[in-house]
């Protein structure tokens, strides 16, 4: 997921809203500007994970979804 991230402040509470997501086990950043969120776990719901991150942090847009066998 790509996040707009403005600032520090920004980005922890990103790292937060994803960690606290059901089925997530995995939480970090990824790109050369920090920018993009990459969550990993087992049945996590995206779109309702986009939702949340969109209320508390701004900006937010699901980039790709895969299933890690």
């Amino acid at each position: 997921m790509k996040v707009q991230m403005n600032c520090e402040k920004c980005r922890t509470q990103s790292l937060k809203v994803a960690a606290s997501a059901d089925g997530v086990n995995f939480v970090g950043l990824e790109g050369p500007e920090k920018d993009k969120v990459v969550v990993i776990g087992d049945e996590i719901d995206s779109v309702k994970l986009v939702h949340c991150l969109r209320k508390k942090v701004g900006h937010s847009e699901l980039v790709s979804v895969a299933e890690i066998k």
